[in-house]
């Protein structure tokens, strides 16, 4: 496909940092959202923000498609199927869209309901109703635009995507700006307008997401020359890893509600704490993610293409490439963070809790990056039930009931939790990487390829 060439010079570093960055951009725009609506409103900041709890977990049903669309493609591209990895981007839009179509109609439907049974306060309801019925209303659009962003980083373009999500966020603070601060009287003010303003953005970076995807790939958006059999597949596939992906974050999510429900019993102090040292970690976490989510990428297509022994030396290089420069990054922190820490508090004791948190998570990032990156890896050969399967098992038998074990009933509080966290994450480390040693994935491809001898997959 002559509009990919670019592909070929394809390196992690080349795929992780426009990944990064497009994540930072995210959180940053996330926190200055809250900024402003505080300012704005007590009252209006916390609507937006339930509402945006049950906007999460919606987001989570929508990578049921986008995280398989991602692995598909890559292992087609890798094996040279273009066609194949084209048609792969067709159904999952028409899927993520069918989900959101029906999302929006749940949303609308049945919102009320959902905040009754969250027990949100009877004054912040005409404000949070507003604004999902407006952001959920118009949720089908962000599902496809989520997906055609998977798209474009899958074909190695997520410089493309950083570019839109900047514009996004750019659009969106401008926008909040306007109705918080400007003339406009309603719907176009207050609440509703930055619900309008977070519409109109997202469906400025669909539009521009479907002329660029058309312009850097050969896509063109058709269902009707796809085959039966084949769109049965391709919708096989996308489940066998969405699915299994889905249920991983959502239990993952769970039990840190449980862990953060263990941590209030030590009290605000504690809690503090642990925000505190999470804020500072922030970067590195994202920084791991993207190195997780570019390795995805690239192991798909050396799986595609059955480069076995290529690809197993990359997965293991990269786990431990992510290791030292989560636990380099970790260290560098935890040694200013007396200094750091002194930024966000005064109070002594919370001062002391953090410091000794951030010097355990040079621990906990360094057993993590490994995780992180060899889940990815295994979920790109396709091998995806059973490193669900031990996550799940691991952040509930050891990370949640050690939080509670050491944390609240020793009596070791913080230090106790981090500790439970420290040993989940290396348990899960070197059971993966037992998985991937174990070379069972090679078996696992999604795809079929006749290996040809000198074949690039970029």
């Amino acid at each position: 496909m002559e509009k990919q060439q670019g592909n070929k010079k394809l390196t992690l570093f080349a795929l992780t940092w426009p990944i990064f960055v497009e994540m930072l951009l995210g959180m940053l725009m996330g926190n200055i959202d809250t900024l402003m609506l505080s300012h704005f409103s007590e009252e209006a900041m916390a609507a937006v923000g339930v509402a945006n709890q049950i906007l999460f977990f919606v987001n989570l049903m929508f990578n049921v498609v986008s995280a398989g669309t991602s692995v598909l493609i890559s292992q087609n591209l890798g094996a040279g199927r273009n066609k194949s990895a084209l048609e792969v981007a067709s159904v999952a839009i028409v899927l993520n869209l069918l989900f959101g179509l029906l999302t929006s109609l749940l949303l609308l439907g049945a919102g009320r309901t959902i905040f009754g049974w969250m027990n949100l306060p009877q004054e912040l309801a005409p404000s949070a109703w507003t604004y999902l019925m407006i952001t959920g209303g118009f949720v089908f659009a962000e599902a496809v635009r989520l997906t055609l962003a998977t798209i474009m980083r899958s074909y190695g373009f997520t410089r493309v995507t950083m570019y839109v999500a900047f514009g996004i966020n750019a659009l969106h603070l401008l926008g909040n700006y306007i109705a918080l601060y400007g003339s406009l009287s309603a719907p176009f003010s207050g609440v509703s307008g930055v619900a309008i303003s977070t519409v109109l953005s997202r469906l400025v970076g669909l539009a521009f997401l479907f002329v660029l995807i058309k312009l850097k790939t050969d896509f063109r958006f058709r269902m009707r020359g796809i085959h039966a059999k084949d769109l049965r597949e391709h919708a096989r596939g996308l489940f066998q890893i969405g699915i299994p992906t889905a249920g991983e974050s959502f239990f993952s999510t769970m039990a840190q509600i449980c862990i953060t429900s263990f941590i209030a019993l030590l009290g605000t102090q504690a809690l503090s704490a642990k925000i505190y040292a999470q804020n500072l970690g922030m970067f590195n976490n994202l920084f791991t993610l993207s190195l997780a989510l570019a390795t995805e990428i690239m192991i798909g297509r050396y799986i595609g293409a059955k480069l076995f022994d290529e690809t197993y030396k990359r997965g293991k290089n990269y786990a431990w490439f992510a290791s030292l420069i989560s636990a380099g990054s970790a260290l560098l922190i935890a040694s200013c963070s007396g200094l750091l820490v002194g930024l966000f508090t005064n109070d002594p004791d919370t001062i002391r809790q953090t410091v000794h948190l951030l010097w355990l998570a040079v621990l906990l990032e360094a057993g993590r990056a490994g995780n992180l990156i060899l889940i990815n890896a295994l979920r790109a050969a396709g091998d995806v039930k059973v490193p669900v399967y031990i996550s799940v098992s691991s952040v509930w038998i050891i990370s949640v009931s050690l939080s509670y074990v050491l944390g609240v009933h020793l009596g070791w509080g913080m230090i106790g939790v981090y500790i439970a966290f420290i040993a989940d994450e290396w348990v899960k480390t070197c059971l993966f990487r037992l998985r991937w040693k174990s070379r069972r994935w090679e078996s696992m491809s999604l795809i079929e390829r006749e290996k040809t001898a000198g074949y690039s997959p970029f």
